[in-house]
């Protein structure tokens, strides 16, 4: 007798946050992919867009990003990282950076395997974030934005790969 195989499950299709439904209506996914660190995986990554999303100007235009994370790490760990990533992507003063630090410390709590950290941009400097669904912080500030979110999304990202799957590039 031959050996049979089950059919395999379709793959889950993952669904826009309920924090994000109201912010991005019509929202879709981008991109998704997971960020390693030594073969580990700290967290995956889900890229929420408009329909007209253009990736090159993605700092003119709504989006989400999710980050899901598989591993603790401190929140003020995540914030000093964040800074420092930010300045790959351009420059800053040291005054805005103590201020964007003192921010994303509020924004980004401790987190542990199954956490989730959402950031919402509307397209025009007004950033939001969400810790498992729950609004930490709010800003406007339109430099911040396509700093922060460049970490992901501008070429000069850290993460190359992760940005391409992100942004659904061609390889």
């Amino acid at each position: 007798m031959a050996p049979t195989t089950a059919p395999s499950a379709p793959a889950a299709v993952p669904t826009v946050p309920d924090e994000l439904r109201e912010l991005l209506p019509d929202a879709r996914l981008q991109g998704s992919g997971v960020l390693r660190f030594f073969g580990l995986r700290v967290y995956e990554a889900r890229l929420w867009t408009a329909p007209a999303f253009v990736p090159d100007d993605y700092a003119s235009h709504r989006l989400g990003l999710v980050l899901s994370y598989d591993r603790r790490l401190e929140g003020a760990a995540i914030a000093e990282r964040s800074i420092a990533e930010m300045r790959r992507v351009g420059s800053f003063s040291e005054a805005q950076a103590q201020q964007w630090l003192t921010l994303m410390k509020q924004a980004f709590p401790d987190v542990k395997p199954g956490d989730r950290l959402l950031g919402w941009h509307d397209g025009q400097g007004l950033v939001r974030f969400f810790h498992n669904g729950r609004q930490t912080v709010e800003t406007r500030d339109a430099l911040y934005a396509r700093l922060f979110f460049g970490i992901w999304l501008a070429p000069q990202s850290s993460a190359p790969a992760l940005r391409q799957s992100l942004l659904s590039l061609p390889g």
